[in-house]
């Protein structure tokens, strides 16, 4: 067996370890008064209905529009595309035709501390209309929470001329970049080609003159063009968090709604499950790690040493992929269901490490050496870990593409609603990857590199006789 260098098992511990670290408990910073998420953890995960509650909230156009048919599941249908722009799987949408009505129901935003039912629905029931403007006038000014200055309703000749609107925008994106160390959140564009058009001859007319952007009637930017721009991109940027240009980005791929709407009532959900149960299923999922940790380093010592780091990193990117790790990502809505895939593809990766262990020792007891044993007990499990894997990932993709937001199996199953058996399917599949990112590659790698060590040459340690 090729040995791999020994600092590599520290490498990829200590990096496995800073994961699990800053998935769980996130990376902040705070200057003044303001709290900045640089990382999100546990406590940014949105929960599902089930655990947290939520907002039931009926919905009619404003202005005593009375909506067709075809009106009111197009409103329907981009305030569905909002939530799966969302990540809010766990939500419950129809169309109520012969009152002229929406009717929602979803589970709190991540952070919510003040459930207000009425800020809730804001985000799904905003118009959100884009619209490019020459100059940057505007009446009047406003501060947001953060202290800085609003820019709002404008005037002139920036009210009167509209070059193009968020209808042109074919897909946004948010994004940071970093210039002279300064980094910046930004929205990138791209318009499809009646907007690049437009957008060409704008940046034409306002060449060295800006170009202002407002969402609704705020200004969010008003940059100075420099150059005309053909290729129909452009970048959207003015002083935003990360949470506010992923937000932007959201409600410009979702469309504006077809017409203003009013709330007719709104109101809380109560848990099914509530957070008190939610802090004991977490206390007893710690109890249950370390129960596993014990058993693994006792029964198969070095492997099983190496098999917990491996399972710590396999939960790691598991929460990553829940809590959208990056502020620029929207978090996943976890309910129970999607806690039990979690702890399916967990008892799947102890599985791939325990096969994996039993092969080494195996192989110590037919007479081969640390190195040989390793090499051939961590080839010989991966077949077996790979069937039963592959298995569960087809399972889990069928629930997804059934199930999920989309309903992408729908002319054969029926359509379906999103939510706890997508959950369910969404947490398993990344689950069992991640079982393959860190129960196979990690852990094999961390397995080579410490049996290098003099210390961690004797066959006992990986189950076989003593020398």
């Amino acid at each position: 067996m090729k040995r791999v260098a020994k600092p590599v098992f520290f490498i990829v511990a200590i990096l496995i370890l800073a994961l699990a670290w800053t998935s769980v408990f996130g990376v902040t910073t705070q200057k003044g008064d303001i709290v900045t998420t640089r990382i999100k953890g546990v406590s940014d995960i949105r929960w599902g209905i089930d655990i947290k509650g939520g907002v039931e909230a009926t919905f009619q156009p404003a202005e005593g529009v009375t909506a067709t048919e075809e009106q009111l599941e197009a409103a329907k249908s981009v305030i569905e595309t909002r939530m799966v722009s969302y990540n809010i799987t766990d939500y419950e949408l129809y169309a109520d035709q012969s009152a002229n009505k929406i009717i929602v129901r979803f589970p709190w935003k991540e952070g919510t501390t003040n459930f207000d039912p009425y800020s809730a629905i804001e985000e799904i029931s905003a118009t959100a209309e884009l619209t490019f403007r020459p100059g940057n006038s505007y009446e009047s000014t406003s501060y947001a929470e953060d202290g800085s200055v609003v820019m709002k309703t404008p005037t002139g000749a920036t009210a009167d001329t509209v070059f193009l609107t968020g209808a042109n925008v074919q897909s946004a994106q948010a994004g940071v970049i970093t210039e002279n160390g300064t980094t910046e959140y930004i929205v990138s564009l791209e318009f499809d080609d009646e907007g690049a058009k437009l957008f060409e001859q704008a940046t034409t007319t306002q060449l060295n003159q800006p170009i202002s952007i407002w969402m609704d009637d705020v200004l969010i930017s008003a940059p100075t063009v420099r150059s005309v721009i053909s290729d129909g991109k452009a970048q959207i940027s003015g002083d935003f968090t990360a949470e506010e240009a992923t937000n932007l980005a959201t409600k410009i791929n979702a469309g504006a709604l077809p017409f203003s709407l009013e709330t007719v009532n709104a109101g809380s959900i109560s848990p099914t499950l509530g957070s008190n149960s939610l802090y004991a299923m977490g206390i007893a999922a710690i109890i249950a790690l370390v129960i596993i940790a014990l058993f693994m380093i006792i029964v198969y010592r070095v492997p099983g040493f190496v098999a917990v780091i491996a399972l710590l990193g396999q939960l790691a990117v598991t929460i990553v992929a829940v809590s959208g790790y990056f502020p620029v990502f929207n978090s996943f809505t976890m309910t129970l269901p999607g806690i039990a895939g979690m702890i399916l593809s967990i008892g799947m990766g102890v599985d791939a490490n325990i096969i994996t262990a039993e092969r080494i020792k195996e192989e110590l007891r037919n007479g081969k050496s640390v190195d040989s044993a390793i090499n051939a007990g961590t080839k010989n499990s991966l077949s077996a870990i790979i069937d039963g894997n592959m298995t569960v990932i087809i399972v889990a993709v069928i629930l997804i593409l059934v199930f999920g937001p989309f309903n992408m199996l729908s002319f054969i199953f029926g359509l379906s609603t999103t939510g706890a058996i997508y959950a369910f399917g969404y947490t398993l599949l990344v689950g069992v990857i991640s079982n393959f990112l860190m129960g196979i590659a990690a852990a094999r790698l961390m397995l080579k590199s410490i049996s290098g060590f003099k210390l961690m040459r004797n066959p006992k340690l990986y189950g076989g006789a003593k020398k």
